[in-house]
């Protein structure tokens, strides 16, 4: 009789903690939140330089900070570009390594071939931010629905995303390639909503770390958006953005503030 009144007494508490749970769920305004991965999640800067790096020593070649911070802007502003609709994807990953070889003076190797080595090894490693990972399993755990949404290249991002083992704790990934658009046009939301069944653009928040692409996109798409931005830049675009914070794990100060007007 003790036992069939402790395993009563204890399916009953955890029916109770389970409606509590729900009821929570229920009253907030955020059930949903839209991760940028690269330089957000992962720390893109530090993949980057490996990858650069290596690939240049796979063609007996040595580089140093500046070659890396050339190559950077280079990629940064073809990025941007094709943001603005000037270019495609393709031209990207092509036109960077032309553009960065025409400045080092570099003939003797294929831009084409040495893209694909990068490319490579770009997604053989990974940094995450802040402790991201820790942060994503906390937000699992108490229920949000969480998605990836990335204009980076799908087999790269794909092979990242299951090494890290983000792909076990997140919901979804979009991949712009993937859905015919990239962020920020306002399409590329409607392709990730299309797919989000029950899912609405007023319960998302899109977390990132680009006003270009991320906080430029959430806007054109309608969803609220939180600034990642750890090294204090000004915002200089004219947006007007709903958060802004400097380490990820100040989201769950804005989670736990947030509760629907009902």
């Amino acid at each position: 009789m003790e036992m069939s009144t402790f395993f009563t007494l204890w399916e009953v508490t955890a029916a109770v903690t389970l409606e509590r749970i729900q009821i929570a769920i229920k009253m907030r305004k955020y059930t949903t939140i839209l991760w940028d991965l690269d330089q957000t999640i992962l720390d893109f800067a530090r993949s980057q330089d490996y990858a650069l790096r290596y690939t240049f020593c796979q063609f007996d070649k040595e580089i140093g900070e500046a070659e890396v911070s050339v190559y950077a802007a280079i990629n940064d502003e073809h990025w941007k570009r094709m943001e603005r609709g000037e270019i495609t994807k393709e031209e990207v990953l092509l036109g960077r390594f032309i553009v960065l070889f025409e400045r080092l003076g570099i003939t003797e190797i294929s831009p084409e071939v040495f893209g694909e080595t990068y490319q490579e090894a770009l997604g053989d490693v990974f940094f995450f931010q802040d402790e991201a990972d820790k942060l994503i399993q906390q937000l699992k755990e108490k229920g949000y629905r969480q998605y990836i949404v990335t204009n980076g290249v799908n087999r790269t991002q794909a092979k990242k995303i299951h090494l890290s083992g983000l792909d076990k704790m997140v919901d979804g990934v979009f991949v712009s390639e993937l859905m015919g658009y990239p962020k920020p046009r306002k399409e590329y939301f409607d392709a990730c909503f299309a797919q989000l069944n029950g899912v609405t653009r007023a319960e998302c928040l899109l977390v990132g770390d680009s006003i270009t692409s991320d906080m430029q996109g959430g806007i054109n798409a309608g969803i609220d958006v939180c600034w990642y931005n750890p090294e204090k830049r000004d915002n200089l675009s004219g947006l007007v953005l709903n958060y802004e914070i400097r380490n990820l794990n100040e989201l769950l100060q804005i989670l736990s503030e947030d509760k629907t007007d009902a």
